[in-house]
């Protein structure tokens, strides 16, 4: 193991699990606990810090991400910096933590806040959504019954029955804001039906409602809901192929590598026309505080993963009621 010389940038990670409030459901499964991985790089007495969640769905393991970050130890005590990592990573929850971890030691060190070194407009609160489990209709309305309050509200679906169940949500929340997410639940053969339940519902957008890589019948179809593409997108690259199938993107850190290639990506999409959503996966508030950049210019924010959790890291974001604010510089950027 080789030393890091002096002034340069050493690298620490670690696996961290944050318990669920419940259970947390979408149409490939429950879990009870978010998996993290916290990256954190260190210079002249200066940390920054980074916070991503690898997903089973891209063949990311926790093992693995923590791996891959370790492998950028030498490169980063040779001088890469957060642009650079760009070409030495691909896309991913790992190079996320650490283009993240970069940014925040950026902003350290030139004691200036990220976003005024990105020459970007300060952040100001905006309303994120709150997730809704896939469960039964009766479980979900429930459920909705106690978020009602919200201003928005994001309806996880699962393919059979959703019909019932999204009619359930609305009346059980007449007057939230309601968008779905099917999770690549849905086929060609119901995605009238269902298209046509969400509008009678009143939902304002769908998420993915056919698996990526098969969703060609969204190009064929009238589409009376706006419909958003999640797994379908991950970084500029994927942009163009969706033109003509899907109204806007999700646009999620852990699939872009990080707030770098996101902010891009952003800008990209709504030059082709995309209206932009900012997602989030289950994790504490250092995973969403640098996606506090992208919600300025989103129309749809997704950003509630600490509400979902039993706790929060420390310095966590503030939450007031649906609003969620900036964060402050002791937690990131």
């Amino acid at each position: 193991m080789t030393s890091t010389p002096p002034g340069a940038i050493s690298l620490t990670c670690r696996i961290e699990r944050w318990p669920i409030a419940g259970t947390f459901t979408i149409s490939r499964g429950a879990k009870t606990e978010a998996v993290v991985v916290v990256a954190e790089v260190s210079q002249s007495g200066l940390i920054g810090r980074g916070e991503c969640v690898p997903y089973p769905r891209y063949g990311e393991t926790p093992e693995a991400t923590l791996h891959a970050i370790r492998a950028m130890q030498e490169p980063l005590a040779g001088g890469m910096d957060r642009i650079a990592l760009q070409a030495r990573m691909p896309a991913g929850a790992a190079r996320n933590a650490l283009d993240c971890a970069l940014a925040d030691l950026e902003a350290k060190r030139a004691g200036q806040r990220i976003w005024n070194l990105l020459g970007r407009p300060a952040p100001e609160p905006r309303t994120t959504a709150y997730t809704i489990s896939l469960g039964t209709s009766e479980a979900m309305a429930e459920a909705t019954a106690k978020a009602a309050h919200r201003a928005l509200l994001k309806i996880k679906l699962g393919g059979d029955g959703d019909g019932e169940r999204i009619a359930a949500v609305r009346k059980a929340a007449p007057r939230s804001e309601l968008i779905v997410d099917a999770n690549e639940a849905w086929t060609e053969d119901n995605l009238a039906a269902n298209l046509k339940a969400c509008a009678d519902a009143g939902v304002t957008l769908i998420e993915q409602p056919l698996p990526a890589g098969n969703d060609a019948a969204l190009s064929r179809i009238q589409r009376p809901v706006a419909v958003c593409a999640d797994e379908s997108v991950h970084d500029r690259a994927s942009l163009e192929g969706l033109r003509g199938r899907y109204d806007a993107v999700n646009i999620k850190l852990d699939k872009t590598g990080g707030l770098t290639e996101a902010l891009a990506m952003a800008d990209a999409a709504r030059a082709l026309g995309f209206e932009i959503m900012i997602g989030c996966m289950v994790a504490t508030s250092l995973a969403m505080a640098p996606a506090m950049l992208i919600a300025q210019q989103a129309r749809f924010v997704d950003l509630d993963g600490p509400l979902l959790l039993a706790k929060d890291c420390d310095d966590g974001l503030r939450y007031e009621g649906s609003l969620v604010y900036p964060p402050e510089a002791a937690l990131w950027g």
